[in-house]
């Protein structure tokens, strides 16, 4: 659904090297400070709690993160960071999504562009892929190390609200309405689930086999995007 294996983004993202901590810990920053625009209190502010929560997941000093939070609530000097979607086609034809979070927006279309130029793909204009997604909640539930059997796990999800579940290789995809995901999540871990990862994503409504001859230059393209400094999520529509 979201990238080439969401499962294996996220087994990256836990082994991130301490020569990628640097970078890492400049992204989190920034959804920190973007959150904060809306209040520097967590227990307030979802978003932001949501953010620091990943920062401390990523192991990122306290420090940095406070002063992430007081850099978006205008009590510290520094840039401003704008949110946006980018959308394009990866080589093999493959729908792509692009979350980014930048302080210039002239000069991360240029880099994006560049990269899938370089790859055999085309970055294209705002519209051009977004009505081939879903804008919707997701929740990763892995299979191993819960209390629960697969079947209750469903069960109650949909009691929760899910629109769909699919089962995939480690774990199931949870799909739920961006307004019924907080409930969904409470419901599941108030039974004890343990959730891997939840939030709200691009999810391809059709996915789009990757052909042999293109896959090379896909994972490539790919992985460039996705460790530019201004990119934040990745979601593509490939099989």
């Amino acid at each position: 659904m979201s990238g080439h294996s969401k499962w294996a983004t996220i087994k990256r993202q836990k082994a991130v090297t301490d020569a990628k901590k640097s970078a890492s810990f400049t992204k989190l920053a920034k959804n920190i400070s973007v959150a904060a625009r809306n209040g520097k209190d967590p227990n307030m502010n979802s978003a932001l709690r949501v953010a620091i929560e990943k920062a401390r997941e990523g192991n990122m000093p306290k420090d940095n993160i406070e002063r992430a939070v007081l850099k978006g609530a205008g009590e510290l000097p520094g840039v401003t960071y704008e949110e946006i979607t980018y959308e394009g086609y990866a080589p093999g034809g493959v729908a792509v999504m692009i979350e980014c979070v930048t302080d210039n927006t002239n000069r991360t279309v240029q880099n994006l562009r560049a990269i899938f130029s370089d790859h055999g793909g085309a970055l294209g204009s705002a519209g051009s892929v977004k009505f081939l997604f879903d804008y919707t909640g997701v929740i990763r539930v892995p299979f191993e190390d819960q209390k629960k059997s697969i079947e209750d796990i469903e069960l109650l999800a949909i009691d929760a609200g899910a629109s769909d579940i699919r089962a995939e290789e480690e774990g199931m995809t949870i799909l739920v309405s961006k307004e019924q995901l907080p409930t969904c999540v409470s419901a599941l871990q108030k039974e004890g689930v343990t959730i891997v990862e939840s939030g709200v994503e691009w999810v391809a409504k059709t996915l789009t086999a990757v052909e042999e001859s293109a896959r090379e230059s896909f994972e490539a393209c790919i992985a460039e995007v996705e460790e530019h400094d201004d990119v934040n999520r990745v979601f593509t529509a490939a099989a």
